[in-house]
Formats: C-alpha cells, structure tokens, sequence
C-alpha cells in the first residue's frame, strides 16, 4: 500500500477477514492538507481493498492547533515545524483517539519509522530502514502511551520496495509523485501563504551586519530564516547570510560564512519516548532540521522540560523553532523545540 504520512490506516482485529488476518478501516484527514484528489485516492485504494473508508473533519481543530500556531512562531521570529505539531496534537492525538473509541486497536500511517519492544518492554521508536526517507524527527513527541497502538508498516521498506508492493497489489496510487512542502501552503510557499493569511506580521524593517549597521530593508522577517543566503537584496563583496532575527527592534542580522553558526543550543518542551529524562550528560547524535545531518553532541536535562545540547562543531542553521532530536544510533530518545539565543532578547 502506498500510504503517505497523511493518509492512515486503522487496523480492528476483531474481524480476521481482511489482509494479513485483520480488518482494515481506512480514513483520511480532511482539512487544509488533504485536497480532493488526496481523498478520493485513498477512498480508491480502500475499494479495491475491500475495506471500509471514512473521512473525518478536523478542519477546525486544524487551523487552531496547526495553523494558528504556524502563523503566531512566525509572528515572533520564530521558524516552525508544523508537523511536529500536527502529529503530537492531531494525527496521534486527537485523531488516534477517535479510532480508540470506534473499537481500533492499532493506527497505521505511512511514515517511514519503525517501532520496536525492548527487554523491559519499553517501546521505542527508530529510524526507517530507508535513510532517505526516514520520519524519526517529526515523530519524536511519541510516548509510552500511545505508541502500543501505533503500527509504521512502511518502516522496514525502501520507498521502492513499498511502490513496488502498490504495484502488485494494482493500487493506481503506486507511482504517484512524494509530497515535497508542508501540506497547507500551498503552490506560492510559505511566503505567500503568510502573505494571504496574515499580511499583518509582514512589517518591513532594517537589514543590519553584526556590528548593527543598517545595509538595507527586509520585507518582513517571517519572510527569512538562519542560514538564508538568497533573496536578501543586498550587494556585497562576499556571501551574506542571515545571522538571527530580532524581533525586538525588527531586524534582520546577516553576516558572512564565518559569522554563521553555533556550537550549543538550548530546547523547550522536550520529551523522551521512554518517558524518562535523562539524568546525566549523554553522548548523542542530534538534528536541527528534518533534513538536516546526524551530528554528534552533548545532551543534559534541564529542568522544566528544556535541555542544553553542545556539538563538536559549530552547524550554521541552528534555528529557534525547529525541532532537536537526538538519537542513539538509529533509536530516538527524544526531542523538543529549539529556544531564541538569550543575546537577542538583551
């Protein structure tokens, strides 16, 4: 079958009739990321399957918990993941929930992760076998709680190997093209859908160098993001970046390659998938974006749910409101949402 992470499968055991010795219910999201098309092919897979298709409604609790948030990071400088907060909240929230209550005993999505059950019987969530397609990192909010309900069955596939199982199965959805943006934004991006939806936050300010002299106006800082080379409108002899965002005195602060990066950060809201935080300094491997390189760092508890990580090198896009997630090899041991550097708030 081949899913993606916004169609789910909920699997009822009660009825050995359908693949595999279960019954299968097929649903599909519908709000702003599941477009017309999206549905009427999962409805189409369900019935060449032979399993019941519903469609839920979340277009409400979508835009509040997802959408509203995505907006309100990027009024405050900050840059989101919104499927980070989509899965905590709505697919294995809200949304796992419901099937819970219809007499489900297990949820299926088409992410590529795995789920394993160790010695103690701890879940734990790891890397897809499949590297290249690997969604561990939006996946880490996963707990003890929910996770014995949660099946990845694409986890231990290449996504070749999971099209060429649509093929043989005849599901007209086999080779249809990956998904390549966040699922609401839209074909203008996330600048146009700021501009659409929330023009108001798009305040035009000074562009400045570290050393805070003016080299011209930004359109906006919800329209930029650490690390940024293109699109700054400046001339210069060398390759500008943008350094932060401050939101204080709404600049926009570029500098040169050397200028560009940090070797620490700090997280918010972290949670650890065996439920328990750390309790020592521990060598990991972190990312800070989806896309992002597994790099080696130093990870200690903070109180309040926070934690400080320090990496053997600097990483030049370290950007507050991405996630960090940190691993053991291929194991997730958890992750939050990185915090503003202290400097930019003085």
């Amino acid at each position: 079958m081949n899913l993606d992470e916004n169609q789910t499968v909920v699997i009822h055991p009660t009825e050995p009739d359908g693949i595999g010795g279960f019954s299968y219910l097929a649903f599909d999201i519908d709000n702003s990321c599941c477009t017309t098309e999206s549905i009427s092919d999962a409805e189409l897979v369900a019935d060449i399957l032979g399993i019941p298709f519903y469609v839920r409604d979340y277009k409400a609790i979508f835009k509040e918990t997802v959408v509203d948030n995505f907006i309100d990071n990027y009024k405050n400088a900050l840059t989101p993941n919104p499927c980070l907060i989509c899965n905590r909240h709505i697919r294995f929230g809200t949304f796992l929930d419901e099937a819970m209550t219809m007499g489900a005993e297990y949820f299926a999505t088409g992410h590529y992760a795995r789920i394993k059950q160790n010695e103690q019987g701890k879940y734990e969530l790891w890397r897809g076998v499949d590297k290249s397609k690997d969604q561990s990192y939006v996946l880490h909010a996963l707990n003890q709680e929910n996770l014995p309900h949660i099946l990845f069955p694409l986890g231990e596939y290449s996504k070749d190997e999971a099209r060429q199982i649509g093929k043989r199965y005849k599901l007209p959805v086999f080779e249809k093209a990956d998904s390549q943006d966040l699922c609401f934004l839209g074909d203008d991006g996330q600048r146009g859908f700021i501009r659409r939806h929330a023009p108001h936050i798009l305040k035009a300010g000074d562009i400045v160098n570290t050393k805070g002299e003016v080299l011209g106006q930004h359109i906006g800082l919800a329209a930029y993001t650490v690390g940024q080379r293109k699109g700054l409108g400046i001339i210069a002899r060398e390759k500008m970046y943008v350094i932060k965002l401050n939101p204080i005195k709404n600049q926009l602060v570029i500098g040169t390659r050397n200028e560009l990066g940090s070797d620490e950060l700090t997280a918010h809201s972290v949670t650890y998938i065996s439920g328990c935080p750390l309790t020592e300094p521990t060598h990991v491997e972190g990312k800070i974006r989806y896309k992002s390189r597994l790099v080696p760092a130093m990870v200690t508890s903070l109180p309040n749910k926070r934690l400080h990580a320090k990496f053997e090198m600097p990483l030049p896009d370290i950007t507050p409101g991405q996630g960090f997630v940190f691993y053991h090899g291929d194991k997730v041991l958890g992750g939050g949402t990185i915090e503003r550097p202290c400097s930019i708030s003085r």
